[in-house]
């Protein structure tokens, strides 16, 4: 009963909090209206969301978020000094990475992860089906990568496979 009416409880909460912050009140009209639509939007947007995985080691993914937040403040630094410095001959190339992982959310967040931190951005997961824009599941899919400045490919590639892709396949135990 409870989960038909309340089909993604934390979005609920989420849209409450989010309406009486943004209406800076916590009048009576306000709650009411904010708990409406805090119950109703997700009932009507129900049936367009996907079913997908969802954190089976919520610990481990605030250890990878602190990680990634690491990474994204040395990067920025690597990154201007490779703007600024006095060495500018930069070596921007594509990398394949290949994917472990079929489960949407993670390939998303891994896709994310890439692009946050500095000098590197996903550019495409493949391959997909051109008739649905999905791809097989029994398909080898690889994340394109634009690098800014590539030293060497492997060692990228290992990288992101030990420090993003492990992390986010125990998470999410995919």
């Amino acid at each position: 009963m409870l989960q038909r009416l309340f089909p993604a409880p934390a979005t609920s909460v989420l849209l409450l909090v989010v309406w009486l912050l943004l209406n800076n009140s916590l009048s009576a009209g306000h709650l009411i209206l904010g708990t409406l639509l805090a119950i109703l939007i997700p009932l009507i947007t129900e049936r367009f969301r996907d079913e997908h995985s969802s954190v089976k080691k919520p610990l481990l993914a605030l250890k990878q978020l602190l990680i990634v937040i690491y990474d994204i403040i040395t990067a920025n630094i690597q990154v201007a000094i490779l703007i600024v410095g006095p060495n500018k001959k930069l070596r921007p190339a594509f990398v394949k990475v290949p994917l472990d992982m079929t489960d949407a959310l993670p390939i998303t967040l891994l896709a994310s992860t890439v692009s946050l931190t500095p000098g590197t951005v996903s550019a495409e997961v493949y391959p997909v089906s051109e008739e649905h824009h999905v791809a097989d599941p029994n398909e080898q899919r690889f994340l394109l990568i634009h690098v800014l400045d590539l030293k060497d490919e492997a060692e990228l590639i290992h990288q992101i496979k030990t420090r993003y892709e492990a992390p986010l396949k125990e998470i999410f135990q995919c």
